[in-house]
């Protein structure tokens, strides 16, 4: 399949892998792409419900013009980050392109010019805030959907810093070998991990901010079923191993494509499996450094192994449903006058569709009452619960406040 682009223009052009445009990872640019559609969405759907008369203006302390210490403190860690890492990155460009992310969240770096260039900026923000220490804060009205960029960015960094937290507490045993490098691994979310942590931090802001949380929440179950069902795509593109276990034989009955009931992930981005044809095992063998290295001396790619025996493909299995129950609650929004309804139905729907596509996925399993189940199949039954117990408690007792 296509790990990065340089995999997808070598099927479209004939052009060479692991050229400049393995820079762009495929799971990567499909997880930007479901923020962007989840931002979408969430701008239209606030939009409507100001026009509805559902959601109103909010007061907003405008403090762009204002230059706190914070603000001189989180700028010079980020410009010092930029600093150190724009020039190793040039120098090692070839690393960088294997693995960008690696790259970006480790210690490699020249952090002495980091530093200079971060203290460079601090004092530069410093002088500004001196000149400018007498302008106020300005208080203006502004509509909830202006606030969709950092409603969407505090969205993103939180799930993805959930994701990795969640995936780290699954595989423990590997984060107490390497803490530092699972800490800033590239690789490796959990999506309930990410969903959950998203959803505290959104919540927080947006109660401080004044929207009403019921309305957000039923934005927020379409728009993550949106999101999921993008970022799975960008799963089985990739083939970054969310896929199933083999496949039972394929029934007489079954009229979709082959690839459908089972696949092999060819040039997955894991490099597990197999040798693909066309690789030299014995170089591959002989060769000294890490399996991307062997691959390249092997057969000219990084990526060189497939999956054998074949396995579900899962993901697509998830993008369906998503897109499904998407529609469902895309249809309902309307008719439904209950706030937070929707976001009920979301947790129902996603928990019953997750545990039953866990039965037959590869993941760790923990063994508590007499259960074998893994961790998503855990939080999937307490997301059910709590859909329940949510539609239970809005139409007992808020029906007659459906705004509330």
């Amino acid at each position: 399949m296509y790990p990065d682009l340089s995999y997808l223009f070598h099927d479209l052009f004939g052009t060479d892998v692991d050229n400049f445009f393995s820079i762009f990872k495929s799971f990567g640019l499909m997880l930007g792409l479901a923020f962007l559609c989840c931002g979408i969405l969430l701008k239209s759907e606030l939009k409507r419900l100001q026009e509805e008369g559902k959601l109103k203006p909010i007061k907003f302390l405008d403090k762009s013009n204002v230059i706190s210490n914070n603000d001189i403190v989180v700028n010079a860690l980020i410009t010092a980050a930029i600093g150190a890492k724009l020039p190793y990155i040039i120098q090692n460009f070839d690393v960088f392109k294997g693995d960008p992310a690696s790259v970006i969240f480790s210690k490699l770096g020249n952090w002495p010019l980091g530093l200079f260039v971060g203290l460079l900026y601090a004092a530069f923000l410093y002088y500004r805030k001196i000149k400018t220490e007498n302008t106020k804060p300005v208080e203006r009205m502004l509509s909830p959907h202006e606030k969709t960029v950092d409603i969407i960015f505090l969205a993103a960094v939180s799930g993805i810093a959930g994701g990795r937290l969640f995936s780290i507490l699954e595989n423990f045993g590997d984060f107490l070998r390497d803490p530092f490098g699972q800490l800033f691994s590239g690789s490796g979310l959990t999506v309930y991990g990410g969903i959950i942590t998203a959803f505290i931090v959104v919540y927080w802001y947006i109660k401080k901010l004044g929207i009403k949380p019921l309305y957000m929440m039923d934005i927020a179950g379409m728009g993550i079923l949106l999101g999921y069902a993008v970022g799975r795509i960008g799963c089985q593109i990739a083939g970054d191993g969310d896929w199933g276990i083999v496949a039972q034989a394929q029934p007489d009955w079954w009229c979709l494509p082959d690839w459908i009931w089972s696949f092999n992930y060819p040039n997955n981005v894991n490099n597990d499996g197999v040798l693909m044809s066309g690789v030299d095992p014995e170089v591959f063998r002989s060769t000294v450094g890490t399996v991307e290295e062997k691959c390249k001396a092997a057969s000219g790619m990084r990526y060189c192994h497939e999956l054998d025996p074949k396995v579900y493909p899962t993901p697509i299995y998830e993008i369906v449903a998503s897109f499904i129950g998407l529609g469902i609650l895309w249809a309902l929004r309307r008719k439904i006058k209950v706030a937070g309804t929707i976001f009920s139905l979301y947790l129902i729907f996603n928990g019953v569709e997750r545990f039953f596509v866990e039965q037959i996925r590869v993941n760790e399993r923990y063994n508590y009452f007499g259960l074998d189940w893994s961790q998503a199949q855990y939080i999937s039954v307490g997301f059910i619960l709590l859909g329940i117990a949510g539609l239970l408690y809005l139409y007992k007792f808020r029906k007659n406040n459906p705004a509330t």
